[in-house]
């Protein structure tokens, strides 16, 4: 697992809420690289110090896709959802609950 930078609230930190970035060298000790946010979340400014050896620019990035790129290539092969698929989705939902009604009746 990869390390990310967190707010306060919780929220992590991606590159599109970084508002300034650099290094803070020093003389004796371990260098610094500077990062300074505001929260997508919470909208509050923040910034933090990592160590400049455990920095990692992938600690701005988004979190990677959970699917392969088998079931990628699968979901773009059946397109678009159209207007009639919503339609049969919303009426298959209200027969289900419609279902679940009669049955909790039949318990009474």
């Amino acid at each position: 697992m990869k390390a990310t930078l967190k707010c306060n609230c919780g929220q992590c930190i991606v590159s599109r809420d970084v508002m300034q970035q650099g290094y803070y060298s020093r003389q004796f000790g371990p260098s610094y690289v500077y990062v300074r946010y505001r929260c997508s979340r919470c909208k509050r400014l923040g910034e933090h110090f990592v160590k400049q050896e455990e920095w990692d620019e992938a600690m701005l990035r988004d979190a990677d896709l959970e699917m392969s790129s088998a079931e990628k290539k699968q979901f773009e092969r059946l397109g678009s959802i159209t207007v009639d698929e919503m339609v049969n989705f919303h009426y298959t939902l209200a027969k289900l609950d419609a279902l679940n009604l009669d049955a909790d009746e039949e318990k009474i």
